[in-house]
């Protein structure tokens, strides 16, 4: 029997906290409407662009990144924006509950982005795990030759994108990247790169439409900070499954204001994906005997 102690409870509040931002992140971004998705990301990004440059302005290095670690940022940003922006598509065009249960793959990417990356040799259960995880993947996609697959797609590569963004994002981590200039570096990035289609594509916005922006980069924000108690709090290992709380908020969300009723072979998929991560997490706990390496705030922010 698993013994929660008060540090353990703070940790799951905390996560709880964060899965709820997050649902809320994408419940505004989808709630947004017809705002192109560039335009979206450009929004979302700024928020933590401003955040991260603040932080860095007081510090004594201000800006100043380790050497050798630039390309090793580059793939990080350039991993995490394809993802981010993918998976906004696929909130765009997907329910809300599938959008986030596709970008939950990202820890079984993460296993897999991880061997040729971090050197890392998965395990027998991670293997199985994956495998069987992407099982569901195709329950909830349910693949067609019609350019309905296309979302699912997207949201697959959003999953995909944010487990290889995490991957270099623990690799930053080994190499003392600080965590300021990884975030400032990725939103700097993701904002750049979204800005000349903003442009050419740019839509006058609503003054709803602004707000839902702006509550979005604040959900994210909390989230964010959240998560990174969570972590402080208490290992990975004993508390990320609950990170997928985010797509039961993301289906009571899309059920009330979109009227989103999930098929029953996605509610198939999702069991069984969180059932994985479920499993993966009660093994860790009774099988790992090594501490498991502290989560910084580059680790969380890898997969958002």
């Amino acid at each position: 029997m698993i013994k929660l102690k008060s540090s353990d409870a703070k940790g799951i509040a905390c996560i709880l906290l964060a899965a709820l931002g997050f649902a809320l992140m994408t419940f505004f971004v989808k709630l947004s409407g017809d705002v192109p998705t560039m335009e979206k990301a450009f929004f979302r990004n700024a928020f933590a662009a401003v955040i991260a440059a603040v932080a860095l302005l007081r510090s004594e290095e201000k800006f100043k990144m380790k050497k050798g670690n630039g390309k090793y940022v580059f793939l990080r940003c350039l991993f995490g924006t394809t993802g981010l922006l993918c998976n906004f598509y696929a909130i765009d065009h997907l329910p809300l509950a599938d959008a986030n249960m596709l970008n939950k793959l990202s820890p079984f990417f993460a296993i897999l982005a991880s061997i040729p990356i971090l050197k890392e040799k998965p395990t027998k259960i991670d293997i199985m795990t994956t495998v069987v995880a992407f099982s569901g993947v195709i329950l909830i996609a349910r693949p067609s030759p019609d350019v309905s697959m296309i979302p699912a797609l997207a949201g697959i590569w959003g999953g995909a994108g944010a487990g290889i963004a995490y991957s270099f994002v623990r690799l930053l981590g080994r190499k003392k990247e600080r965590t300021s200039i990884i975030v400032l570096c990725f939103s700097l990035f993701s904002c750049l790169l979204s800005l000349p289609f903003m442009i050419f594509d740019f839509k006058m916005m609503e003054p709803w439409q602004l707000i839902c922006l702006i509550s979005a980069g604040i959900f994210a924000a909390i989230a964010q900070f959240s998560i990174t108690s969570a972590y402080k709090f208490v290992p990975a290992r004993k508390i990320g499954v609950f990170d997928n709380t985010q797509v039961v908020f993301s289906a009571i969300l899309g059920l009330i204001f979109f009227s989103e009723i999930p098929a029953t072979l996605s509610i198939c998929g999702y069991v069984i994906i969180i059932g994985m991560a479920v499993f993966r997490w009660y093994w860790n706990l009774h099988h790992d005997e090594e501490p498991e390496e502290p989560k910084t705030t580059e680790d969380i922010s890898a997969s958002k």
